[in-house]
């Protein structure tokens, strides 16, 4: 087994950052309908940044992984640079060529995250424009 293959079973085995941020703010659920994965994300950010990510997840190896590789990689990070990510940027990371058939797999928990900041951002936008439309 060659030293990136062992890294994917390593954060399959003992994933970072799983868990419930409690102060979270935004939460996305995530799921792969093709092999039944399903995640969900708990983001903070920060003038911009991603600060913190956590996950709750039940997967396969390659998506549970690819989540605990992310949530350390994307960190400081700004959200404009995340929602622009696709696979060929995270493939890096992950140090493995993903096959077709597990791209799904391999994107659904930048997807989630993705998810969790244009929630945010809509959230945030929403609260500009009312605090806009109040009388001075």
């Amino acid at each position: 087994m060659d030293i990136y293959a062992r890294n994917i079973l390593d954060h399959y085995q003992r994933p970072r950052h799983q868990g419930v941020i409690v102060d979270a703010d935004a939460v996305f659920g995530k799921l792969n309908r093709s092999c039944g994965d399903e995640i969900k994300v708990y983001v903070k950010t920060k003038n911009g940044l991603l600060e913190a990510v956590s996950f709750e997840t039940r997967g396969c190896a390659i998506s549970t992984a690819s989540i605990s590789i992310l949530s350390d990689e994307l960190l400081e990070k700004t959200v404009g640079e995340i929602m622009q990510m696709d696979l060929a940027d995270i493939q890096p990371y992950l140090g493995i060529e993903i096959s077709p058939r597990r791209q799904r797999c391999a994107l659904l928990g930048l997807r989630a995250i993705q998810g969790a900041l244009a929630k945010l951002t809509e959230k945030t936008e929403k609260t500009s424009k009312e605090e806009m439309s109040q009388p001075v």
